[in-house]
């Protein structure tokens, strides 16, 4: 009787994400007037590529290479705050706190996603480890978001 070997799945569009979310703090970090937001905003970044390099041999299985793409979602994320941030600078942090928080739950919803499906051993581990560390970085966001906003 054959065994199954699970595969990996969904790895590279939560890499895709993570890559367009790392360059959005990257852009936040240089529109935010708020040197507060630095270390924090620094944090969220080294959590991200930190991630990224723990899925990348799942990407190769999944792919055949590295995944350097980015979330076509999160990069019209990008696009709006700019917008937003011409018509109206003096609230940018607001809007940058408020989109990249919704880049954090995405990541969340991309995580989910990928554990939904039969994924090897090795990769499930890692996705649940990832998981937790970006929960922590949603949650703080979401911390930050609430002192902004109310």
């Amino acid at each position: 009787m054959l065994q199954h070997t699970p595969e990996v799945n969904h790895i590279s569009d939560i890499i895709k994400v993570m890559n367009s979310g790392v360059e959005f703090y990257h852009e936040a970090k240089g529109k935010v007037d708020r040197s507060e937001y630095t270390s924090f905003f620094n944090r969220m970044i080294d959590a991200k590529e930190s991630a990224v390099l723990e899925l990348q041999k799942f990407a190769v299985v999944e792919k055949g290479d590295f995944e350097t793409g980015s979330d076509r979602m999160t990069e019209v994320r990008k696009v709006y705050t700019k917008l937003v941030n011409k018509i109206s600078p003096e609230s940018s942090a607001e809007h940058y706190v408020d989109q990249l928080e919704e880049v954090e739950d995405k990541v969340l919803a991309e995580i989910d996603r990928a554990l939904e499906k039969d994924q090897a051993p090795e990769c499930e581990v890692t996705l649940r480890r990832i998981y937790t560390r970006m929960k922590e970085c949603h949650d703080e966001m979401r911390m930050l978001q609430d002192g902004i906003v109310h």
